[in-house]
């Protein structure tokens, strides 16, 4: 069973940095794997955030294309996002999420989530 536990989330100022990882473990195909973190603020609908397929490419949404980094350590089957330039609107409880298959940042497309781990930013 594909389980994802999210961790490196907290408390920042704005304009300053998070790593956020996703330890991924139960599965074994990796090819056409894409695995993408996603965000939800209070009120607001789960929205992508930055996307990763299994042959490195990457997307990610306009708002934090430049200050965000998805990354993935394959040798510790882990997910990495490097946030930087951290701005108030970008609090919320950010998830990672795994699917076989297409890759995109469209949340329904995935099948599998991790608890999640808060991020606050405060101005």
């Amino acid at each position: 069973q594909v389980q994802l536990v999210e961790s490196g989330g907290g408390s920042v100022q704005a304009g300053g940095s998070l790593r956020l990882s996703c330890a991924a473990s139960g599965y074994t195909t990796t090819s056409s794997l894409c695995m993408g973190w996603f965000r939800q603020a209070p009120g607001k609908e789960r929205e992508g955030v930055a996307a990763m397929y299994s042959d490195g490419w990457t997307n990610y949404r306009d708002s934090v294309q430049g200050r965000f980094t998805i990354t993935k350590d394959n040798t510790k089957n882990t997910l990495l996002l490097q946030m930087n330039s951290l701005k108030p609107e970008d609090t919320a409880m950010y998830y990672c999420a795994a699917r076989w298959g297409s890759c995109s940042l469209a949340a329904g497309g995935y099948k599998h989530w991790g608890q999640g781990t808060q991020v606050t930013v405060s101005s």
